[in-house]
C-alpha cells in the first residue's frame, strides 16, 4: 500500500509525539513513585521507552518507515532511500512533534507549558555514549531490515532498553528527543546548553553507522 506524503508526515508526527510524551511522562511518574531511588526511576523510565518504542514501530512503520528520529532520517537519506527535502519536511515535523509530545506530558502531570531543564549532561564520556547509542540504533535498524524486518519494531525497543543502561548518556540517540528534553526540567531532562554536543555525536554516530553497514551488508 502507498501513502501519501501528508499521511507519512501525521505518522511521524504522532508517532514521535508519543514518544515524547511516554519519555517525559514516565520520567515524572518514575521518579515521583520511586522515593528518592533514582536507580528505580531510571528502571520505570527505561521500560515504558523500550516499550512504547516497538509499539509506535509496528503501528507507523508500514506508514512513514517509522523514523521519528532526525538521525534516522539522515541514515536512510546517505542511504538515498529519502529524498533531500522529505527528509528535511520529516526532521522539522519530528522536532515540532516532540515538543508537542513534551507539552502532552507536561499538561498531564500538572507541570509548566516549557521550562529548561537544569540537568547538566556534558563532557567526553557522555557524548562518547551518544555517538555509541546512535551508532547502534542505527546498526540495529539497518541489520534487521535487511535481515529480519518483522522483527525490528522488537529489536529498536530491546536496544534503546539496554542503551538506558549501558550507555553513560542513558541513550538519547535522537536530535529531536535532545531538543524537546531541552525543555522539560523534569527527571528526563537535559540543559539546553548541553544539547548541542549531544547531536552532534547522535549524527556522527548515524553516519557512521550507516557508512559501514554499507560496506558490511554488501554482497561479495
Amino acid at each position: 500500500m502507498t501513502f501519501s506524503f501528508a499521511r507519512k508526515l501525521a505518522a511521524e508526527a504522532l508517532g514521535t509525539g508519543f514518544l515524547l510524551a511516554t519519555v517525559v511522562g514516565s520520567g515524572i511518574m518514575a521518579e515521583t513513585l520511586a522515593g528518592g531511588n533514582v536507580a528505580l526511576a531510571l528502571l520505570g523510565n527505561t521500560i515504558a521507552t523500550g516499550a512504547i518504542l516497538a509499539v509506535l514501530i509496528l503501528i507507523f512503520g508500514p506508514v512513514s518507515g517509522a523514523h521519528f528520529n532526525p538521525a534516522v532520517t539522515l541514515a536512510f537519506l546517505i542511504r538515498r532511500e529519502i529524498g533531500a527535502r522529505d527528509a528535511a519536511v520529516y526532521v522539522l515535523v519530528q522536532i515540532a512533534a516532540g515538543l508537542a509530545g513534551v507539552l502532552v506530558a507536561h499538561a498531564m502531570f500538572g507541570e509548566p507549558a516549557f521550562a529548561a531543564s537544569a540537568t547538566a549532561r556534558t563532557g567526553v564520556g557522555q557524548w562518547t555514549g551518544e555517538f555509541v547509542a546512535a551508532f547502534g540504533l542505527v546498526s540495529t535498524i539497518l541489520g534487521t531490515v535487511r535481515f529480519r524486518p518483522d522483527a525490528t519494531p522488537y529489536a529498536v525497543g530491546l536496544f534503546i532498553t539496554a542503551g538506558y543502561w549501558f550507555t553513560s548518556s542513558t541513550s538519547f540517540a535522537n536530535p529531536a528527543v535532545t531538543v524537546a528534553r531541552s525543555l522539560t526540567d523534569t527527571f528526563s531532562g537535559i540543559m539546553p546548553a548541553h544539547a548541542p554536543g549531544f547531536i552532534l555525536a547522535q549524527l556522527a554516530g548515524a553516519a557512521a553507522a550507516t557508512l559501514i553497514f554499507r560496506w558490511l551488508l554488501r554482497e561479495g
